[in-house]
C-alpha cells in the first residue's frame, strides 16, 4: 500500500487505503498464479536412485500417465556412480528408491545435492503425491508407531463432527420427500423391508448398526459380503441407487448418532472383519494383521463417503481390499477440513453425474497392476 501511495499520491487509488490494499492483494494473487503456471509448464527433471519395486511404480506413473510435471532423466542402480550421473543429467529432483539403504546410501553426495538446490526426497513421498495412496510396503512398524502422521488431533475430530452434524440435520430436513419416494419405490419393486440394517465396525473397533436403503433381494441363507458374489441379487432400482450413491443417504442418521462422519473410511461388516483377521493372519509377519496396518482404519470414525470410495470403489477380494487400504490410510495421514471438502465435492459430482471414479484413478490401477506383475520386479 505504501508503494501504491508513493507512486500515485494524489490519485484516487493512492488516497484510498482500502482500494489500494485490495489492488495489491489482487496483484499478488494474479502474480502468484502466473508464476505457478510458468513453473508447472516447466517439467522437473527427476533422477531415480535405486531400482526397488516402488521406484519402478513411480517410473511407470510418470511415463505412462497423463502427468506433465516430471520427466525421468535417469535411473542409477549403483550409488557409487551418483556424482557422475548428477553432473551429466543435471536433475532438479533426486528420488531415493534404494531397496537396501544400510551402507548403500550415499549421504555425502545427497547432502551436496541439497546444498546445490536439488530436491532430495524419499520414493514413498512422490508415490503418495502421484497416486493419492499410501505405500504400505514402505511403512515400518516403528515409523507408524512413533510418527505423528497417523495421529488425528482433537480439533480435527471436533471439526469433522461439527460438519457432520450440520450437514446431516439440513440434509434430512431437505431430503425428506426424496427419502419417502425412494422408500415407496423399493416397496413397490420387491418384497422386504425398505431399509437394510447391518452391524459394522466403527471407531476404536466398536460395532454399530448401519442404516442404508435395501438394494438387493433378501435371502434367508448367509452369503458372501463381497459385492461381486451378490451382483445377481441387486434389484433394478438398487443398481440406480448405487450408481448415484443414494442408497447411503439414510446413514445421515448414523452421523447424528455419532457412529459415523460424513467423510472417512467405509465401515466394514463385522463378519468381514472376522474373516480378514482369521483367514489371512500370516500375510503380514511384521504387524500380525490380516492386512497391513488394518487396525489404523479404526483410528477415525467411518464415513458415508471417503477417499477410497470415490477413487477406487468396491473391493471384491483380499488383494483389492489391500489396494483400497492404501487410499484409506492416505486419508487418515492427510486428514483435514480441506481434504474432507474436496471429497464431499467429488461425491456431489458422482451423485449428479453417476461417475464411480476418475479416469486418472482407473488408469493408475492398470499401471500399478502392470508394474507389480512385471517380471523384472522382485517382490
Amino acid at each position: 500500500m505504501s508503494i501504491v501511495h508513493s507512486l500515485v499520491p494524489g490519485g484516487p487509488v493512492g488516497g484510498n487505503t482500502l482500494l489500494a490494499g485490495l489492488l495489491v492483494l489482487v496483484g499478488l494473487v494474479l502474480g502468484t498464479r502466473l508464476c505457478h503456471g510458468v513453473l508447472r509448464r516447466r517439467r522437473e527433471r527427476v533422477l531415480i536412485l535405486g531400482e526397488s519395486p516402488l521406484g519402478r511404480q513411480v517410473i511407470h506413473a510418470i511415463e505412462r500417465l497423463a502427468y506433465r510435471r516430471y520427466t525421468i532423466v535417469g535411473v542409477v542402480d549403483n550409488a557409487g556412480n551418483l556424482g557422475r550421473v548428477i553432473e551429466a543429467a543435471r536433475p532438479d529432483r533426486i528420488v531415493v528408491a534404494l531397496a537396501e539403504r544400510q551402507g548403500d546410501l550415499p549421504l555425502g553426495r545427497l547432502v551436496e545435492s541439497l546444498a546445490r538446490g536439488i530436491v532430495v526426497e524419499d520414493v514413498a513421498e512422490i508415490y503418495e503425491r502421484l497416486t493419492g495412496t499410501l505405500a504400505l510396503e514402505a511403512l515400518s512398524p516403528s515409523r507408524v508407531i512413533f510418527s505423528h502422521d497417523f495421529r488425528t488431533s482433537r480439533l480435527q475430530h471436533a471439526i469433522a463432527r461439527a460438519l457432520g452434524l450440520l450437514v446431516s440435520v439440513i440434509g434430512l430436513i431437505v431430503l425428506t420427500p426424496v427419502l419417502g419416494a425412494i422408500v415407496l419405490l423399493i416397496k413397490l419393486e420387491s418384497r422386504g423391508p425398505a431399509l437394510f440394517i447391518q452391524e459394522r465396525v466403527g471407531r476404536s473397533g466398536r460395532a454399530f448398526k448401519l442404516i442404508k436403503f435395501r438394494t438387493m433381494h433378501p435371502v434367508n441363507t448367509p452369503k458372501s459380503e463381497w459385492e461381486r458374489d451378490n451382483y445377481d441379487r441387486i434389484t433394478r432400482l438398487g443398481r440406480w441407487l448405487r450408481r448415484f450413491r443414494l442408497d447411503e443417504v439414510p446413514q445421515l442418521v448414523n452421523v447424528l448418532r455419532g457412529d459415523m462422519n460424513l467423510v472417512g473410511p467405509r465401515p466394514h461388516p463385522v463378519t468381514n472383519l472376522q474373516l480378514l483377521t482369521l483367514a489371512a493372519r500370516n500375510l503380514n509377519e511384521q504387524t500380525g494383521d490380516a492386512l497391513p496396518y488394518y487396525a489404523l482404519r479404526c483410528a477415525v470414525r467411518p464415513g458415508i463417503t471417503g477417499w477410497a470410495q470415490i477413487r477406487y470403489g468396491y473391493a471384491n477380494d483380499l488383494d483389492e481390499e489391500t489396494e483400497k487400504m492404501r487410499y484409506d490410510l492416505y486419508y487418515i495421514k492427510h486428514m483435514s477440513l480441506w481434504f474432507d471438502l474436496r471429497i464431499l465435492f467429488d461425491t456431489a459430482r458422482i451423485v449428479v453425474f453417476g461417475s464411480s471414479r476418475s479416469a486418472t484413478a482407473a488408469t493408475w490401477r492398470g499401471v500399478t497392476a502392470k508394474a507389480r506383475l512385471s517380471p523384472d520386479v522382485n517382490r
